[in-house]
């Protein structure tokens, strides 16, 4: 069973949809050069998760929405440029930063099964085979072999964090209905 997601999480993100409708990909985190080219912290492993859209939705951090066109988008070390349209200068470019930017759940390609996008496992209940709660899922780490989630337990258990290696012997199931998985923690592990 491989558990490894098309998309990648933000660090402590804690909920990556306004509603049900709508997928954070991305935040603007600072201009790239005088032209109005923004750089991008992504969350989407491609850069066809913003070219393959008619526009994206942007949102500042007080909430208000912009839509606007793509002209293009390039890896850029840790980051991607992104060039918008209507947006040619720094100053424009400046203006956003800090927004995040979103495009449609149903624009995401079909997943292989046993296969999960990061934002639908995060804030996921997790309990061991005796259906004991162990926690929630906070944050999933990646790691040169697997991913990594992070087990916020609840506050009376010997530990403050679990982290479950995203293996089929780890990670029993998986219900996406309900929100819910279940896992055997392996010897040692806490």
């Amino acid at each position: 069973m491989q558990h490894r997601p098309k998309l990648k999480n933000e660090r402590f993100l804690k909920s990556s949809s306004r509603d049900d409708d709508l997928v954070r990909i991305g935040k603007i985190v600072s201009a790239h050069g005088i032209s109005g080219v923004v750089k991008v912290y992504s969350y989407a492993e491609s850069t066809r998760y913003y070219t393959g859209q008619d526009d994206l939705l942007l949102v500042d951090p007080s909430g208000s929405e912009q839509r606007f066109g793509v002209l293009w988008a390039k890896p850029h070390q840790n980051t991607l440029r992104l060039a918008l349209k209507d947006v040619t200068t720094r100053t424009q470019a400046q203006a956003l930063v800090g927004w995040t930017i979103w495009i449609s759940r149903k624009s995401l390609p079909p997943l292989e099964d046993d296969t999960y996008y990061w934002i639908d496992l995060i804030g996921m209940a997790v309990f061991g085979p005796d259906d004991e709660y162990l926690g929630h899922i906070t944050e999933i780490i990646t790691t040169g072999a697997n991913d990594v989630y992070v087990v916020k337990t609840p506050d009376d258990y010997q530990v403050k964090e679990i982290l479950l290696p995203a293996i089929s012997s780890v990670i029993i199931e998986v219900d996406m209905a309900a929100k819910r998985m279940r896992v055997v923690l392996p010897e040692g592990l806490i």
